[in-house]
């Protein structure tokens, strides 16, 4: 044993010897480092040893010497370096790198985890070569779990560096990396109540704000390696990850966003001297992380379905469906004691009562928000959405957005207290400390999705959504002073449930100037709308607290807290209430149920279905089912019953309940098809055609939507035209057999089926975003 140790030392002696000598020769001839094909002779000799399990000083320090001339070569910009470390790439020097990474030497491991940083940050090709070689990812893995602190902070660097191509964050995650990554973070001590400032940066000419720590910096770098890779999930991946570790992360996260939250931006020279560690991690990949932990639900909340129905229409739903529903308003009285339901929003009337002032209630609440960026309409990827909005996600309330401070003086029109109103723009701490003074100057706070910031009303918006088989329902709070008037007379496109959580506010409500329901998204604006003759014809009513008032969409309103003193008893008081907004997405009017009722019968019929086929010719079927959309859409100067809200997906109970809305929207289904039959008509239908083609107009714009039921493409509007001009008679004779198998053949409850299916897809991401932002609020 002892001369097969001097073996090794001798050999190791001469090759160190000899590397020298070709390092001094190659210096003195045509390079400042030696070539990439020695450096891979000399490590692959002095790692022999190794693998004989006889490591000797001499050996590492060949190997460490060589792997300094490679870094350095990496980290040169001189073009012959620039040159070297390309041809790097095509020697086996890199299938060295696993070995290296998993050395029991501290030293080596730390250099091979510097190059492959280095590598990865040198180019494009190098990252990616990097990335695809399994045996790398996973020596960076092992060594992230090291117990040697030095190399997991090495292998941390490293991940970061490779991250910089989506490559690099997609290997890692294939190789359920995220999994090992998050438990080595949790294993490692920290303070369970972070502390932590902020540094505001300006880049791109956009403002930005990173994180200090009082942590040790290979705490956080193992955190920012975790953020960056649940930030790239996909939502199988997050799914995947397992439940426990995900709730436990979630909690930290959570805290530490707390913590982010409260704190003022300061200098970045003065965070430096009070902070241990000032990390790359920024507000938003922080709030990034914490929404998509969140969105799957982890932390549920009991349905609060029944409490909502019996609360709000005392178990009398059906009459209200068949008396009132977008048809006339509704004053609904408070029938207890109770000033507040405070089983249905408990935790919002907690902060309520736990203040002393109506300032200070209003400044708490603002400094604790979040703004909740808006959500495309029929945006049923959830990780589409937070890539589009990562930039600002967990960004302080948006002006106009989120958030108005308006008053209202004469009917005259709305004045902002913000002059910056018609630009949204951040709010910030002192706009925050002006608060009090426009409440005191009689100006209302309108808030904006409180479904998103408190979970007990983020449950009686499930409810109503439910009962109502919508996807979603909005629930805003307005605040007004003594003795104002916040919003002008307006027309909303939803439904209104307005809630009086605490005073007195008087409302006038105006007839319908419409007989169509306004649309989700259609501007309804009053201007010209009011006729003299029905400007006197408003109902009036008083809400106190606990009483619930319904507006149907499209009818005139307005609201103020000026009412005559002997129904205050001389006390002027300010309102708060809360308006459960039921906004009717345009799959879920009647006329969407129907288009869903083409597209299911025209698949089942294996005609081209819907208005979904991509293909480059079409046959006269494909031709008629797309015409036969236009006829549906045409309907609705027929009849007004198309814009109205589709109750199929709606759950109550008892069963007898269930029995009386089925049979009530199947009536209304067969309504529809009667007219479609008896008046829709092939040159109603070809003239519409024709004058969107000469505007340049997609008749199929506002069903874009229907391509969620099978992710295909519409016809595009000049091929279509260009068909029925073509063969017209053709055409024509097609369209009406498709209307009239249609209206025969389909079957009411096969289509309820399909419309399900819709409605639980765009529920099920609602949900998603609810949850997500619930997270993010810190009252």
């Amino acid at each position: 044993m002892g001369k097969r140790r001097r073996r090794t030392s001798s050999s190791s002696s001469a090759t160190s010897t000899s590397y020298s000598a070709s390092t001094s020769s190659s210096s003195s001839t045509t390079s400042e480092y030696p070539d990439a094909q020695l450096l891979f002779a000399v490590i692959l000799a002095a790692l022999s040893n190794h693998e004989l399990g006889k490591p000797s000083s001499e050996g590492n320090l060949v190997i460490q010497k060589a792997l300094d001339h490679l870094l350095l070569s990496l980290l040169s910009k001189s073009p012959n370096s620039i040159l070297r470390s390309q041809q790097t790439l095509h020697t086996p020097l890199i299938s060295l790198l696993p070995v290296l990474l998993n050395s029991k030497c501290s030293e080596i491991a730390c250099s091979g985890l510097e190059i492959v940083g280095a590598a990865s940050l040198f180019s494009i090709e190098m990252n990616e070569q990097i990335a695809l070689d399994d045996e790398i990812v996973k020596g960076l893995v092992t060594a992230v779990a090291s117990s040697r602190q030095s190399v997991s902070m090495a292998a941390c660097n490293a991940l970061l560096d490779l991250f910089t191509t989506s490559v690099g964050r997609c290997k890692l995650l294939e190789f359920s990396a995220i999994d090992n990554l998050i438990f080595c973070f949790l294993q490692v001590p920290k303070s369970s109540t972070p502390s932590v400032s902020l540094v505001m940066e300006e880049l791109d000419g956009k403002t930005l704000f990173r994180i200090g720590f009082m942590e040790d910096e290979y705490i956080i770098s193992l955190l920012h390696v975790v953020i960056i890779l649940i930030n790239d999930c996909t939502l199988e991946q997050l799914r995947k990850i397992p439940r426990g570790l995900s709730k436990i992360l979630l909690t930290y996260l959570s805290k530490l966003w707390a913590q982010v939250h409260k704190h003022i931006p300061m200098n970045a020279v003065q965070e430096s001297k009070r902070f241990f560690y000032l990390s790359n991690i920024r507000t938003n990949n922080l709030a990034e992380s914490v929404f998509r932990l969140s969105m799957e639900g982890i932390f549920t909340t009991p349905s609060k379905f029944q409490e909502v129905k019996k609360s709000i229409f005392h178990n009398n739903f059906e009459s209200f469906i068949v008396n009132h529903w977008e048809k006339s308003p509704l004053l609904i009285k408070n029938l207890s004691n109770a000033s507040l339901h405070d089983d249905v929003f408990s935790s919002f009337s907690q902060l309520l009562r736990s203040k002393e002032t109506v300032s200070s209630f209003l400044a708490c609440l603002l400094q604790n928000l979040s703004s909740t960026l808006p959500i495309s309409s029929d945006e049923l990827d959830i990780i589409s959405f937070l890539k589009e909005a990562r930039e600002n996600i967990g960004c302080p309330l948006i002006y106009q957005q989120d958030i108005r401070v308006v008053k209202t003086l004469d009917s005259k029109g709305e004045i902002h207290f913000f002059h910056r109103f018609h630009v949204p723009y951040l709010l910030n701490a002192h706009d925050i400390l002006r608060c009090e003074e426009a409440y005191n100057d009689g100006y209302t706070f309108a808030l904006r999705g409180m479904e998103f910031r408190f979970k007990d009303i983020a449950a009686v918006s499930e409810g109503l959504t439910s009962l109502f088989g919508q996807p979603s329902t909005g629930v805003n709070m307005y605040l007004t002073p003594p003795i104002s008037q916040g919003l002008v007379r307006h027309r909303d496109d939803h439904c209104v449930l307005v809630c009086q959580i605490r005073g007195v506010k008087r409302w006038k409500i105006f007839p319908n100037p419409c007989p169509r329901l306004p649309r989700l998204y259609e501007n309804v604006d009053l201007e010209g709308e009011i006729a003299d003759e029905i400007i006197d014809l408003y109902e009036e009513f008083i809400l106190r607290e606990g009483d619930i008032l319904y507006i149907p969409r499209g009818f005139p309103h307005e609201a103020c807290t000026i009412i005559d003193d002997d129904e205050t008893n001389g006390n002027a008081e300010f309102s708060l209430h809360l308006t459960l907004a039921i906004e009717i997405e345009p799959p879920f009017e009647w006329e969407g149920f129907v288009h869903v009722a083409l597209h299911h019968w025209a698949h089942n019929c294996n005609l081209s279905s819907n208005i979904s086929r991509d293909h480059s010719s079409h046959d006269l079927d494909d031709v008629a089912v797309h015409l036969m959309h236009i006829a549906v859409k045409l309907i609705d100067d027929v009849d007004p019953t198309c814009r109205k809200a589709c109750l199929v997906g709606a759950v109550s109970s008892p069963l007898v309940t269930e029995d009386f809305l089925q049979t009530h929207q199947r009536s209304i289904f067969n309504h529809l098809l009667n007219i479609i039959n008896s008046d829709s008509n092939f040159s109603d239908v070809f003239s519409n055609l024709e004058a969107a083609i000469r505007k340049n107009e997609d008749l199929f714009e506002n069903l874009r939507w229907v391509r969620h039921l099978d992710q295909k493409k519409s016809m595009a509007m000049e091929d279509l035209f260009h068909l029925v001009v073509h063969q017209k008679d053709k055409v024509e004779a097609a369209f009406m057999e498709a209307k009239s198998k249609f209206c025969n053949e389909v079957v009411f409850d096969n289509v309820v089926l399909h419309y399900s299916l819709l409605l639980g897809k765009y529920r099920s991401v609602r949900k998603q975003y609810t949850d997500g932002m619930l997270a993010l609020s810190c009252i």
